[in-house]
């Protein structure tokens, strides 16, 4: 692919989401655009690029591209030990310290195709039915794809996305199958509110605050400018007491004088001092 056209789309993305192609993933660059390309009628990414550069582009196009370029690993229960610290510390400890309220915010970030906030609210229907009698519980998932917001909003899963991480017993208590599709119980998605949402607008697109965030496995896709300024947002976002959760292999690029490094079980997770 030409050097101009890679530093183009490239750079357009960075703009648009903040993801940051690092150098050597110029294959995967190619392979996607030439996919979407090739989808849209187009013969190849130069033809696609001198259409853009002829005609602009639309918001329509736009989504396209950010959908063919963003990655969207995940599944159920990812890492596992996260969620079991959750059960075991986390929920009880918001539970008692919001009782007066009753209310919890939880919020997933680039949730993907689901598979995070469907994992909260099934751990949430599993272990703590009583409080969602008795609570106000929001689980909001939010995510820049919106083919991937689309496919969440359907909980329907292939039997290998069923097979990555789900515990036999939540296949069997939450889901029903129908040929080669599992679909999600509704009373978990219910649970669960999509929402399409760029990270580096999320300061100026959500007014509530969460007692608990994960934005899990998305700063590694960041330049470190922009995961700066990822984090001053989350952190704004987040209620005195709550707790913030990253992947298992990210670190905060910056610190605040009311954050606490918490390792409960074998997960770190960031709680902001009351």
């Amino acid at each position: 692919m030409d050097e101009k056209i890679l530093e183009f789309f490239t750079a357009l993305l960075e703009r648009l989401s903040g993801i940051s192609y690092t150098t050597g993933k110029e294959y995967l660059i190619e392979s996607r655009l030439n996919e979407l390309a090739l989808s849209l009628g187009y013969k190849d990414i130069n033809e696609l690029y001198q259409s853009i550069v002829k005609k602009g582009v639309d918001s329509k196009l736009l989504n396209e591209i950010i959908d063919a370029l963003t990655t969207n690993e995940t599944y159920f229960f990812r890492d596992y030990h996260p969620f079991e610290a959750l059960r075991t510390h986390v929920f009880p400890e918001l539970f008692k310290k919001r009782e007066v309220e009753k209310r919890i915010n939880i919020w997933s970030a680039a949730c993907s195709t689901g598979q995070e906030p469907y994992s909260i609210a099934m751990l949430l229907l599993e272990h703590f039915p009583r409080f969602l009698q008795t609570y106000k519980i929001t689980i909001l998932a939010t995510d820049i794809s919106q083919k991937c917001l689309e496919k969440a909003e359907k909980g329907v899963y292939n039997q290998i996305e069923i097979n990555r991480g789900l515990p036999v017993t939540y296949l069997i208590k939450y889901f029903k199958q129908d040929g080669a599709h599992w679909y999600i119980d509704e009373k978990v998605k219910k649970l669960v509110k999509f929402q399409r949402l760029n990270l580096l607008e999320s300061s100026m697109r959500l007014s509530e605050k969460f007692d608990l965030i994960l934005c899990r496995y998305v700063l590694i896709y960041f330049s470190e400018e922009i995961k700066k300024k990822v984090l001053i947002d989350l952190w704004k976002l987040l209620n005195p007491g709550g707790y913030l959760l990253l992947g298992a292999t990210e670190v905060p690029t910056v610190t605040f004088s009311d954050m606490e490094k918490k390792l409960i079980g074998k997960t770190i997770f960031y709680r902001k001092k009351d």
